[in-house]
């Protein structure tokens, strides 16, 4: 099974629209899992118009651990108190014991290292949670969702990644299509590795082409293959050039161009892929992976 992975350096590019219409063109010919790795703001199953509620199952994970007080071997030295630098942990008068804040802890573990009588240590706390769902074109989806407030996400894609390769296994997958986050971060960095290419959307902004740059270091730094889609490419054709130039300086292949047009905007509001809903759109995805020839 090989593994494509679609991201973006910066948010709001059109990486989830383009993922969601590739994956039902490869879906018609192929058996394929789709994966939302985006686990701080998934939103791919709305693109396909899979709605949280209509999911067939989701599991609870434990991926990240926090500082927890052994209260019978404290001394109430509160030397925890005074290490620990994101003020997660303050003293009780009351009950003469140190009081850890899960919300404000993020596991870095100092106030293990401080404490002499070793009353603290670590313990795994759900953080996360992981859906799969079956869509209507014919595939699965899997994708995680951080909880409000937790930290991790690099592992909760690892774990979502897992979940998926279980699905794949399953249904005996030729293809996993996964959507990455944004940026060039702990989720993007685990989405990418193990892929078997990399394929990153960006449009002509000198904000999207600065973090173009920097995503192309990451997808290097992995010796993965890389190809370039420009979105929205005529909104300033000067500045795409500028792109295309680059691609062919650094020898990176520029899969295709998709023009603005606010029908992309009403498919999105009608939870539909732009390939469904306004089907003269096909011919740029469809040559997209024809230049990619998985």
């Amino acid at each position: 099974m090989r593994a494509l992975t679609v991201l973006s350096g910066k948010g709001g590019v059109g990486k989830s629209t383009l993922t969601a219409s590739l994956a039902v063109i490869l879906g018609r010919e192929n058996k394929i899992v789709v994966v939302d790795c985006d686990v701080d703001a998934p939103n791919l199953s709305l693109v396909l118009g899979l709605k949280e509620e209509n999911f067939d199952s989701w599991e609870e994970i434990r991926t990240n651990e926090k500082a927890n007080l052994i209260r019978e071997k404290c001394k109430g030295l509160k030397d925890c108190v005074k290490a620990c630098n994101f003020s997660a942990i303050q003293w009780d008068r009351d009950q003469r014991l140190p009081v850890i804040n899960e919300f404000l802890c993020v596991g870095c573990g100092t106030c293990i290292v401080a404490c002499p009588e070793n009353a603290i240590n670590f313990k795994k706390v759900k953080n996360a949670k992981i859906g799969v769902g079956n869509t209507t074109y014919g595939f699965p989806i899997v994708t995680g969702h951080l909880d409000i407030g937790e930290s991790g996400s690099g592992k909760v894609v690892n774990a979502v990644k897992m979940k998926a390769n279980e699905v794949a296994e399953n249904i005996q997958a030729d293809l996993m299509l996964i959507d990455a986050a944004a940026g060039i971060g702990c989720p993007v960095i685990a989405s990418v590795r193990g892929s078997d290419y990399v394929l990153i959307v960006t449009e002509p902004t000198p904000v999207a082409f600065w973090d173009l740059n920097r995503a192309i270091e990451v997808v290097n730094h992995f010796g993965i293959p890389t190809g370039i889609v420009i979105n929205r490419w005529d909104i300033n054709e000067e500045f795409t050039d500028k792109i295309i130039d680059y691609c062919k300086s650094n020898d990176i292949p520029l899969l295709g161009r998709i023009p603005y047009d606010t029908r992309f905007v009403d498919s999105l509001v009608n939870l539909k892929p732009v390939v469904i809903y306004e089907p003269e759109f096909e011919k740029f995805f469809s040559k997209i992976l024809e230049s990619l020839d998985l």
